[in-house]
Formats: C-alpha cells, sequence, structure tokens
C-alpha cells in the first residue's frame, strides 16, 4: 500500500469496514466457528517475526503461519477445554482503524486491504497490548467477503506484549 491514493466507491469502503467491523466483534465475543466460517479455503493466516514483515514468508521465521487446516485446528483448540494457554480464556478489546483499500477489486473481485489494529488482552489480571497492522486480501462470495490472506504485522516484538500469542490477533 506504498502508491498513490486512490479514491474507491464509498459504498464499498463502508462495506469493507463493516466486515472488518464484524471479522473483530467475532473474535472479541469469542465466536470462532463463525469467525473462521469467514475465511476462505486457501486463506492464510500469518503473524511475522518481527522485523521480517516485507521478507519473504516461505524463507523466513513467522510466529504463526497457517493454511486453512491448520488455522481450522487452532479454533478447535481454542475452543476445547485443553487450550491451557487459554484457560481461563483470554479477554480481548480490538480497535480496527484506519482502513484503506488499494484500490477498486481487481479482475477477480479481490480486494486488498491494509488498516491498523490495537488488540488489547486482559487474562489473569494482566493487561497485554498488541500494536500493529492488518493487511487482508478478501474474496466476493455473494452475500459478502472470505478472508484468502490475513497478516497481522505487530509494531514490536511478542515479549513486550506479554510473550505469547494465544489469540488470534
Amino acid at each position: 500500500m506504498t502508491g498513490p491514493l486512490t479514491t474507491v466507491p464509498a459504498a464499498l469502503q463502508h462495506e469493507v469496514e463493516q466486515f472488518l467491523y464484524r471479522e473483530a466483534a467475532l473474535l472479541d465475543g469469542w465466536r470462532l466457528d463463525e469467525w473462521f466460517a469467514l475465511m476462505h479455503p486457501d486463506v492464510e493466516y500469518r503473524v511475522p517475526a518481527p522485523g521480517s514483515d516485507h521478507l519473504d514468508p516461505r524463507h523466513t521465521l513467522q510466529v504463526i503461519h497457517d493454511d486453512h487446516t491448520r488455522l481450522g485446528g487452532r479454533v478447535v483448540r481454542l475452543t476445547s477445554k485443553h487450550a491451557h494457554a487459554e484457560s481461563p480464556r483470554s479477554r480481548t478489546r480490538r480497535f480496527v482503524t484506519n482502513v484503506r483499500l488499494d484500490g477498486p477489486p481487481g479482475e477477480t473481485g479481490e480486494i486488498t486491504v491494509a488498516a491498523n489494529f490495537h488488540v488489547m488482552r486482559t487474562r489473569l489480571g494482566k493487561l497485554d497490548h498488541f500494536l500493529g497492522t492488518y493487511r487482508f486480501v478478501l474474496v466476493p462470495d455473494g452475500a459478502g467477503f472470505l478472508v484468502r490472506e490475513r497478516v497481522a504485522t505487530l509494531d514490536h516484538g511478542i515479549v513486550e506484549a506479554g510473550g505469547t500469542v494465544s489469540i488470534i490477533l
């Protein structure tokens, strides 16, 4: 998203913003099965290691690098009694701001979106903050969008955010 500013229809901007806000609300509400239903079968969910966001993810360390199967397994674990890192489960509040579309949809209808985020997690009396930027590739599915790519790039190290990422950023 470093090119010139482009104008997108206000209705499309609004639709994308509402999708991102709904996605955030599902995660904050721990409605992970509903959230996972928004993922495209070819989804890639990544949290790059700090400082490696500009490098090829196939050859660099990623904090999280899930495809559809691994992401589905993550959701199952987080919603089960066996998610020890999330028992008791965290409470999160996320702010999604400065939503920017990288131009109108391409030929396939895909939309590349960037946004800033601040996720606050409280667990066991401790408050952790995760700050960074999202990169989404959204694919229209008739009733809205599906997420084909979701990259959460942190502006800080994991240690500064409590040492673990046991939630979905």
